[in-house]
């Protein structure tokens, strides 16, 4: 079976991660959080005092980003890979709300995008992958054979997010996340780098009331047609 390169990109919290993770997993490819590399490099800024406020030190990014080393390795026991930072596993640090509230700050600023995204590509030389994100699609991998395009309403990804720190025993109110997710979607989709958009070729899924089997099923559909298989 020929293998080919899958780009989930969409808007924050509709769940892209784990679909791209689960899709993963069950055609046996490798997948790539792009997400969780701007979320490292935004963790490194609030950890080194690159923030004053939500104002940047750019120039002091500019220098000290070729030096970053950004890594994924597979947890044996999940079966699913971790993000590391300069050596130390940092998956549960940069999902936490002072991340997210930042990251798209991060995640527009040109220089970083260019080394993000010359680093996915360098990734995907293989194909074989699936990656998620906001411009995999549009600009990371425009050629890819299949590209997927997530969205739910605002609404229903802040309860997902606000549910999902409860879980993990993290502090977070619904309106203040709310808020979080609607500003984020206004930075992405309208930042001067690779802006959040689906592309021309990109299937839709809207997965607002879809249940994690109905998803699932979906995209497996959906793969089967890419190449060819049933």
């Amino acid at each position: 079976m020929k293998k080919i390169i899958i780009a989930i990109d969409g808007f924050s919290s509709c769940g892209k991660s784990t679909m791209a993770k689960d899709l993963a997993r069950e055609i046996g490819y490798i997948y790539i959080d792009s997400g969780a590399m701007y979320r490292a490099v935004t963790l490194y800024c609030l950890e080194h005092g690159l923030f004053q406020g939500d104002t940047i030190d750019t120039e002091r990014l500019k220098a000290e980003l070729p030096d970053l080393d950004i890594a994924f390795k597979l947890n044996h026991e999940t079966g699913r890979p971790q993000t590391y930072l300069d050596g130390k596993l940092v998956e549960n640090d940069i999902r936490t709300l002072a991340v997210s509230s930042k990251v798209s700050i991060v995640a527009a600023l040109d220089f970083v995008r260019e080394a993000m995204v010359r680093l996915q590509q360098q990734m995907g030389h293989e194909k074989g992958i699936v990656m998620d994100g906001r411009d995999i699609g549009t600009t990371v991998f425009p050629d890819a054979e299949l590209k997927i395009f997530v969205t739910a309403s605002p609404e229903i990804r802040a309860h997902r997010r606000f549910d999902e720190l409860q879980a993990k025993g993290e502090p977070g109110s619904y309106e203040e996340i709310l808020h979080n997710v609607e500003e984020r979607d206004r930075i992405d989709m309208n930042r001067s780098v690779s802006p959040l958009r689906k592309a021309d070729d990109a299937i839709e899924l809207d997965n607002s009331h879809l249940t994690i089997q109905e998803q699932k099923e979906w995209l497996l559909a959906r793969f089967r047609e890419a190449t060819g298989t049933k």
